[in-house]
């Protein structure tokens, strides 16, 4: 990866940004050939829209919009307009935190190389001066991780290469990483892993990566890697199939916030947990009806193989608690039912502390990664009852879908003091600024700026 930012200001061109109700006032201070010439170009201070200025006393070399101006991501999409090269901003909202500008506006320039090559480089932004830049930059690489995990199609990020990518992120930091693969999951006792898992080509497995000081505070990070779901032998259709290289954004999100925390060196003992697997279609794939045994020794009922996403994080989260975590996060792309209630721009998390929620909620807003807290509510936890098991992996209802689900998953939850679950989309449908369309770090930031309050020195 090339460097995020530029080195200095030697050499750079200058952009002034623009909220769009201080437009005129702006203009007015501009030489008037300057401003002249953004009027006649129609420059309306739209969040990201650039206009470049004809060189003119001391104007700057071109005007950002900053739309309504609510956060640094307003002008993140100027990446890609402001011409090739170093830029330092001026007039930059004092509202607006530095490293956060810096974050956004790299995040801006995300483009994904891996099978085309680029049109252009990305401008490069002067960090403003009170900007913590190893900071931004551990937050960028976080995301860009993140973003070229879920970019990646199914046929070149199955649960192989998703091991790969695991201890790729685990080697420059000196983490351990172990896997049980196979047939050894039977044997080590992840049943519901395994039973997604046996129909593919590409052997379902656990990764587990560890780091840092054990006398540290346990944080268990655990992250749905349904590396391709077909839906199982209750088949998807074409249309809902053509995501699905997606279904391990919760993987693809926690190994993104792992280089995070790593990287900041914060004193905690953590541990990656990614169920690996294909939910493929063959002779040996599990069924509707089956029962399974999990990890945690309760039995499940399969109601739709295609609500498998919650049975591989259920024996991940079982081997989590038995490590007495100081708190377990789980993340997933889980239901579309998540998507219903909030889009795919709000990520819905759910705890049952109220401390936490409120933090996490704070930090949220801090770093413009939207997130809304949902209830795990009681009076929905009994539509889960098997009529001969111990739980249905689907429940007896129709609605609240991304409820009964964290419902299900709570039921494998014990022994942490904490215990979040994320239900994320981990994907921009369209482009805004920062955010292209593709695949998308969702809460993840959000995370890492709290915990990094939580957990900091």
């Amino acid at each position: 990866m090339t460097d995020l930012f530029a080195a200095d200001d030697a050499g750079a061109r200058r952009a002034r940004v623009v909220p769009a109700e201080d437009l005129d006032a702006a203009l007015v201070t501009l030489p008037s050939d300057a401003a002249d010439h953004a009027r006649a170009a129609g420059f309306k201070a739209g969040p990201s829209e650039v206009v470049a200025l004809p060189e003119s006393g001391d104007a700057p070399n071109a005007l950002i919009g900053a739309g309504p101006a609510r956060s640094p991501f307003d002008i993140a999409g100027a990446a890609l307009s402001l011409a090739e090269g170093d830029w330092t901003l001026e007039a930059a909202p004092e509202a607006w935190d530095p490293t956060q500008i810096a974050v956004a506006f790299a995040l801006g320039g995300y483009q994904f190389t891996r099978y085309r090559q680029a049109d252009r480089a990305p401008a490069r932004l002067v960090p403003p001066e009170t900007a913590d830049r190893a900071e931004a930059e551990r937050i960028v690489r976080g995301a860009f991780l993140t973003r070229d995990l879920v970019n990646t199609p199914a046929g070149d990020m199955l649960p192989s290469e998703l091991e790969a990518a695991v201890r790729g992120l685990a080697e420059p930091h000196g983490a351990t990483v172990s896997v049980i693969r196979g047939e050894d999951l039977l044997t080590e006792n992840y049943p519901m892993i395994h039973a997604v898992g046996r129909a593919s080509a590409d052997a379902p497995r656990l990764l587990e990566l560890e780091w840092g000081d054990p006398e540290h505070p346990r944080l268990a990070l655990v992250g749905k890697g349904v590396c391709f779901d077909s839906g199982g032998l209750d088949i998807k259709g074409a249309e809902g199939m053509l995501l699905m290289k997606k279904d391990m954004g919760g993987a693809a999100n926690v190994l993104g916030l792992a280089s995070m925390i790593m990287d900041a060196k914060l004193p905690v003992r953590l541990h990656v947990l990614v169920p690996a697997v294909e939910n493929a279609i063959a002779g040996n794939a599990f069924r509707p009806g089956d029962i399974l045994k999990s990890r945690k020794g309760l039995t499940v009922e399969i109601g739709n193989t295609d609500a498998e996403g919650r049975l591989v994080l259920a024996d991940a989260i079982a081997r989590a608690c038995e490590l007495d975590p100081d708190l377990l996060i789980d993340m997933a792309t889980l239901t579309g039912a998540a998507r219903v209630a909030l889009g795919p721009e709000v990520a819905p998390f759910y705890t049952g502390d109220d401390a936490v929620a409120g933090a996490v909620m704070e930090a949220s807003a801090a770093v413009d990664d939207p997130a809304w807290r949902m209830p795990l509510w009681d009076g929905y936890d009994e539509q889960l009852d098997g009529e001969i098991s111990d739980l249905s992996n689907t429940g007896s209802g129709k609605m609240a879908g991304s409820v009964t689900a964290a419902l299900f998953l709570r039921r494998f939850v014990s022994d942490a003091r904490a215990w979040m679950h994320w239900d994320i989309y981990a994907w921009n449908p369209k482009a805004r600024p920062g955010r292209p369309k593709g695949g998308e770090m969702c809460g993840a930031r959000a995370l890492y700026h709290w915990l990094a309050t939580r957990y900091g020195d």
